[in-house]
């Protein structure tokens, strides 16, 4: 039994290899290619892009209606065209997907043109095809959202309403019951760290050393490296593993630190609903809270306290500082005229008229 990033791996290795039997050889060929600088999931992600691409070329472009997909050849697929492209990005906006509608917004189509502009880069590369097409079509444009983070105020209602169980219905304070020191844990650590909830899933009780108040994370791009805590953190885990250590887990998740009630390793949809669940209850005004809105709210603070934008990075676990600064460029814009109103370049006021 591998580290839960290993078996996660594993997992998406299977999944992708289940999505490329329903696609052209081409596409095996192009992933096998990027496998070296890529990781699972970007590999799971760009079959899955390619695929809705096929779908979309075959339902949508009457001239490769009678092709099939698997047959499909990189010189058919020099026959696409721009205004095929343009059109797909518009069928993206809505389209149906096992009898539903799925929207994507400027995010969405610019990974799925991104994988698209990959693919198309790959054979243009190996002289598959005699143009890029996809090269050609611009980005679209991407409208910066505002970050979404709880006030110190709402942190605090966050976590008393987890220890009392205040405003919750029956059902959930019955859960509440059972998972209160699990959650208080889960979120302090969150709001501690600024930890993703891909990598808190995957902690193990043997990663964590209270010696140094740390713990071995495996992050994004697989490295690994050590996040530290602080005593409200380590008071919070101390009072977890009790309780913890007391619970018999499911073969495989013996280490696994974080449980569900039913004694698994904890998924990251289950994280995201405890955490939707608290936040919205602590913060009603604010929408679509959820783990990653800790983590903005802990980036925050971090920025505010330090005004170290390269820290932010390297605590967060950016790989590009530009994508730190993106995010919290507008609380430069705050600093700044904070020190506006500090420094004045008269000691005393103007005189008025008529002043002696």
């Amino acid at each position: 039994m591998g580290t839960y990033a290993q078996e996660r791996a594993k997992d998406l290795h299977y999944l992708t290899r289940d999505v490329l039997r329903e696609l052209p050889d081409v596409c095996a060929d192009f992933l096998r290619a990027i496998e070296p600088t890529t990781q699972p999931l970007t590999r799971y992600a760009y079959a899955c892009d390619l695929k809705l691409f096929f779908h979309y070329l075959v339902t949508e472009c009457p001239r490769f209606a009678d092709v099939a997909i698997v047959d499909m050849t990189p010189k058919d697929l020099g026959r696409v065209t721009t205004r095929d492209l343009h059109m797909y990005l518009e069928y993206l906006g809505l389209y149906i997907k096992n009898d539903a509608e799925i929207t994507n917004a400027e995010l969405g189509k610019m990974r799925k043109l991104s994988s698209l502009r990959s693919f198309y880069k790959y054979m243009f590369k190996n002289m598959l095809i005699e143009k890029d097409v996809a090269q050609l079509i611009d980005m679209p444009k991407r409208h910066e959202k505002p970050i979404i983070r709880l006030e110190i105020d709402e942190v605090a209602r966050m976590l008393d309403l987890v220890e009392s169980g205040e405003a919750m219905s029956e059902r959930q304070k019955s859960y509440n019951a059972h998972t209160r020191t699990r959650d208080l844990a889960i979120l302090t650590l969150f709001l501690d760290t600024g930890i993703r909830v891909s990598e808190l899933v995957g902690i193990n009780i043997s990663d964590v050393d209270f010696s140094i108040n740390g713990f071995l994370v495996t992050r994004k791009g697989g490295n690994q490296t050590i996040l530290y805590f602080s005593d409200e953190v380590e008071q919070a885990l101390k009072d977890y593993l009790k309780i913890r250590r007391e619970i018999t887990a499911q073969p495989g998740d013996e280490d696994a630190l974080f449980l569900s009630l039913q004694n698994r390793r904890i998924s990251v949809r289950a994280v995201q609903v405890m955490v939707k669940k608290y936040a919205t209850q602590a913060a009603p005004l604010k929408k679509h809270l959820s783990p990653h809105k800790l983590r903005s709210t802990f980036g925050t603070n971090l920025y505010h306290e330090t005004g170290d934008i390269y820290l932010v990075a390297d605590v967060l676990g950016h790989s590009d500082v530009n994508t730190t600064r993106r995010h919290y460029a507008a609380m430069s814009d705050d600093r700044r005229r904070m020190a506006a109103q500090k420094i004045r370049a008269r000691d005393d006021p103007k005189p008025q008229k008529g002043d002696s």
